[in-house]
């Protein structure tokens, strides 16, 4: 009898963990901005905020229920904290100090997003704080995960902050001479999640050089002018004419494409700006990072519901992911991404969400 009731003690004790685990945190503003997370891989799952008229609408890409994204996230990676590389990585291999580092070629011979099937967007993250305007998720990376040397303690912070406007600060430290970039990979829809196209949606990002890269999209370390391509978005854009014009360097699968910012290094600037004529709604970003990767879901396949019961299909959302460039351990020339024992690393990027008059 006591060993049956020590099992159903820890059996209630384990179904109440992964309860506590799976748990939604919620923040929210007096604004009417409300932003919901979950533990796992540090995930944003849903920011609701106005449009001009005072209307609350969810505006990420995602799935309904912490359990979808268990079950889904891997392969399209909503909203969550990217790592240990975000980015791509040629040949899956660099050095560092002379050392080679093997990784898993998960993206024809490259890494993508540190390479192999176990990365930081698939991992339980520690809820370490929380209040009604903040959270901070920590993850302890073991040495050698993903390839990557170092043990790896990393914390991300999601703050609001004055403005509807939702800051994440990243920091990290390792116990041996790494190379580390941190994103999110957050899909934006201004009209709500749901509404169909990101084509009528207007970006601007604030750079006149975009990163050139080979067929398997590593840099080629040019920095072509933006000038007379689909790539110079220096004043607001309609995003449909970029995505359907195929002409070089788009491709079919529409905006996969890299900038870097004229911005000095590390400085904390406003970078890029949506909005959506429609709602009125608009997102500008700041950042410490010195480039951006707009991808305009090209690939998302048309087999999953969102939040809103409808299907998500192809551009019906936009990434704007803040970081440093793919293949920077492979360019000295590059800003670095080398985290070395001692060194603190820093980022944080700010999305700030208004209105526009008609």
């Amino acid at each position: 009898m006591r060993k049956t009731l020590v099992i159903l003690a820890l059996s209630l004790a384990s179904s109440a963990s992964a309860r506590s685990s799976d748990a939604v945190i919620t923040l929210r503003n007096d604004a009417g901005m409300v932003v919901r997370l979950i533990p796992f891989g540090a995930t944003v799952t849903q920011i609701e905020v106005p449009d001009r008229n005072g209307q609350r609408a969810n505006i990420l890409l995602g799935f309904a229920t912490p359990a979808e994204f268990h079950a889904k996230n891997g392969k399209v990676s909503f909203g969550a904290t990217i790592g240990r590389y975000a980015g791509r990585i040629g040949g899956a291999r660099f050095e560092i100090d002379g050392k080679p580092v093997m990784l898993a070629a998960d993206d024809g011979p490259n890494a993508l997003h540190g390479g192999g099937t176990a990365k930081f967007d698939t991992r339980q993250w520690t809820v370490r704080a929380r209040s009604t305007r903040a959270v901070t998720f920590t993850l302890d990376s073991p040495d050698g995960f993903q390839g990557f040397p170092g043990r790896l303690q990393i914390a991300v912070t999601y703050r609001l902050i004055a403005g509807n406007a939702l800051r994440i600060d990243y920091t990290a430290r390792t116990s041996k001479p790494t190379a580390l970039n941190l994103t999110n990979h957050a899909y934006f829809n201004l009209a709500g999640e749901g509404n169909g196209s990101i084509r009528a949606q207007r970006l601007q990002v604030n750079a006149t050089r975009y990163v050139a890269t080979d067929g398997g999209g590593i840099p080629t370390g040019a920095f072509p002018s933006v000038v007379g391509t689909a790539l110079d978005l220096r004043t607001p854009h309609a995003l449909g004419p970029g995505i359907d014009s195929r002409v070089p360097p788009m491709g079919e699968h529409g905006y996969n494409h890299a900038w870097l910012f004229d911005k000095p290094l590390g400085a904390l600037a406003p970078v890029a700006r949506l909005d959506d004529p429609a709602s009125g709604r608009t997102l500008t970003i700041e950042t410490t990072e010195p480039s951006i990767t707009v991808y305009s879901g090209g690939y998302i396949d048309g087999q999953d519901k969102g939040p809103s019961g409808r299907v998500m299909h192809a551009f019906d959302g936009v990434a704007l992911e803040t970081e440093h460039l793919s293949d920077s351990p492979n360019h000295p020339d590059f800003p670095s991404t080398l985290l070395r024992p001692g060194q603190v690393f820093r980022s944080t990027t700010i999305w700030r969400f208004g209105t526009r008059p008609r």
